[in-house]
């Protein structure tokens, strides 16, 4: 299966996709917010990134516009709970800025495996 780097400030959102993502055979690496991510993902790269939009330090779509460059043919999917601001369509901005999919939280296990092997089928 594939090697999947997850990138989220918040801890349970992680853990809670690690759980989804390794019950269905991928292994996880983790980043706490854009900068990890992007370092990891120089130093190892994985076959999909999961990202935030609303981080500290670098947010998603930067994140999105930096792994893009480095690799336009990776999948990416971006998530999103709206901001802090109660605006919601940040997840609209992800696909320009170049997300392969995208899903509000909170989503079912479901939607996110589905849209990894969506990502992952196009991406073989």
């Amino acid at each position: 299966m594939a090697r999947i780097l997850v990138i989220d400030d918040e801890e349970l959102v992680r853990f809670t996709l690690r759980k989804y993502l390794v019950s269905a055979g991928h292994s996880v690496v983790e980043a706490k917010d854009g900068l990890e991510g992007l370092a990891l993902q120089k130093s190892d790269p994985c076959d999909l990134v999961i990202t935030d939009i609303i981080m500290p330090e670098k947010e998603g779509l930067e994140t999105i516009l930096a792994l893009r460059q480095d690799d336009p043919d990776l999948p990416i999917i971006a998530i999103s709970g709206g901001g802090r601001d109660g605006y919601t369509d940040y997840l609209e901005v992800a696909r320009p800025f170049g997300a392969n999919r995208s899903l509000a939280k909170p989503f079912t296990q479901d939607d996110l495996l589905g849209a990894v092997e969506d990502c992952l089928s196009k991406n073989s």
